[in-house]
């Protein structure tokens, strides 16, 4: 076997190296903002990665035994905000600043939280009922 590998595995991992410095929780999870009536904000973001790449080795070896290569490789990376966090005297609640849900799930998915708020109140209001 050669010891002649292409270059396409180095580019790929000099490329991975780059992506891992844009991709922290910081990135999805930012910094608490403390507003100053004690609201805390918290922002909230969606991130989409895609990579390509390829590479073609061209006619025979050269003489001193390297291989011609041609290749290359592409990473898109998309940050998108989608809501804060508010925090506002123990209580939570996500506020969204993308667009309205588009389909049924992703509605449903929105209306969770409200549903658990509900529920959580409506367990708190018997309790209370049925201690007087």
């Amino acid at each position: 076997m050669e010891n002649n590998k292409n270059p396409i595995g180095s580019l790929m991992e000099s490329t991975m190296e780059n992506v891992k410095k844009i991709l922290k929780t910081e990135t999805v999870v930012g910094d608490p903002i403390v507003t100053p009536d004690g609201i805390t904000l918290v922002p909230i973001s969606k991130i989409s990665v895609g990579f390509g790449g390829g590479g073609v080795e061209f006619g025979s070896a050269r003489k001193d035994g390297t291989q011609p290569y041609g290749g290359g490789n592409a990473t898109g990376v998309k940050i998108d905000p989608i809501g804060f966090l508010v925090i506002k005297d123990g209580v939570i609640r996500m506020v969204n600043v993308t667009p309205p849900a588009s389909n049924t799930v992703d509605r449903i998915i929105d209306l969770v939280p409200q549903v658990i708020d509900r529920v959580d109140a409506f367990i708190n209001k018997q309790n209370g009922t049925e201690e007087n």
